[in-house]
């Protein structure tokens, strides 16, 4: 058996992608993802200052950035994963190729990553704009999807699913509902928004509190020296966090209907992870503000965010499968 085959490489590629984007969500989460002044290189290192003297080094070359080595490594593991994930997407595409089949698809997937490390670069150099951080995590959703994508298109399916096809509509709608809350979920995280309101029902004791919706959703605010810990008033982080939980009760009553519509024999092992998984997102974004937001519990929520969106894609591809694939 040919271990290098497109089904095994993209499964590994949707795995690996996974590990980047919990990774990701750790750097972002710990305040870390400054945690390396420069890109590629931290502090001029390949790796990053380690030595009393490369560290003095590395500050007389970074002065406006002291070396904070808790900071430094999430974003250097981050990073070289990341760079791992690129490896295996040109692998990917070089069998590809040999095999004669999901060319297009490789170097679409390569492509994007690609783009993804210039997105890490200007995270960097444009010092953690929200636009830039939200627009890279967005780009690692998409580069999973690709690689799970490639992966159901190298299986021999053996059903229809036949449920799924009328309701195509209802699909595509629960799917532009859960991108629109990963967005604001996204949001939420990059412009410090998640502490805004750390109670429940109300936040910050009010059932409706002070907003300002204008500057809680302007994409493309100016930035100070940098934007860790966030720039926006209170009032803006607390709109952002609000409609957060608006949307999340949205989305959650909708895929309830979509699970009840498309309930089959065949839709149940999709549709019963889609569902455990949603319970457990809410489960994660209840506890985020419970427990005043702990560093592992909102790496999960991000993580099983993904998830959710990969249901969907799985969902999705099921209904526009063509029937003579299965044969």
């Amino acid at each position: 058996m040919n271990i290098f085959t497109t089904k095994i490489l993209s499964i590994l590629g949707v795995f690996l992608a996974f590990i980047v984007i919990g990774l990701g969500a750790w750097t972002r989460l710990a305040d870390a993802g400054l945690g390396c002044p420069d890109w590629p290189g931290c502090y001029g290192f390949i790796t990053f200052p380690t030595t009393s003297q490369e560290i003095e080094m590395a500050e007389q070359l970074y002065p406006d950035s002291p070396v904070e080595i808790d900071k430094i490594i999430p974003e250097v593991v981050h990073r070289y994963f990341a760079a791992s994930l690129g490896l295996l997407a040109i692998f990917l595409l070089f069998i590809s190729i040999k095999e004669k089949k999901h060319i297009l698809t490789s170097s679409l997937l390569l492509a994007i990553i690609i783009g993804q490390g210039i997105f890490g670069y200007l995270t960097v150099s444009l010092k953690l704009h929200p636009l830039i951080v939200t627009t890279h995590l967005f780009g690692a959703m998409i580069t999973t999807s690709i690689f799970l994508v490639i992966f159901l298109r190298s299986l021999k399916l053996q059903h229809n699913f036949e449920i799924l096809k009328p309701n195509r509509h209802l699909i595509m709608i629960g799917f532009v509902l859960i991108i629109f809350q990963i967005f604001l979920g996204a949001w939420t995280s990059t412009n410090y928004a998640a502490r805004a309101c750390l109670d429940l029902p109300y936040c910050q004791g009010e059932l409706i509190p002070n907003t300002n919706f204008k500057e809680a959703f302007n994409l493309f605010q100016t930035i100070g020296p940098n934007y860790l810990f966030g720039q926006m008033s209170n009032e803006a982080r607390v709109a952002i966090h609000i409609t957060h939980r608006i949307g999340a009760i949205v989305v959650f009553l909708y895929s309830l209907f979509l699970i009840f519509k498309l309930k089959s024999k065949e839709t149940l092992p999709v549709l019963g992870a889609f569902g455990a998984i949603l319970f457990l997102q809410v489960f994660l974004g209840i506890n985020n503000v419970l427990s005043h937001l702990p560093l592992w519990n909102a790496v999960a929520h991000n993580i099983f965010g993904v998830m959710l969106f990969l249901c969907m894609i799985v969902i999705m591809y099921l209904s526009f499968r063509k029937v003579d694939a299965a044969k």
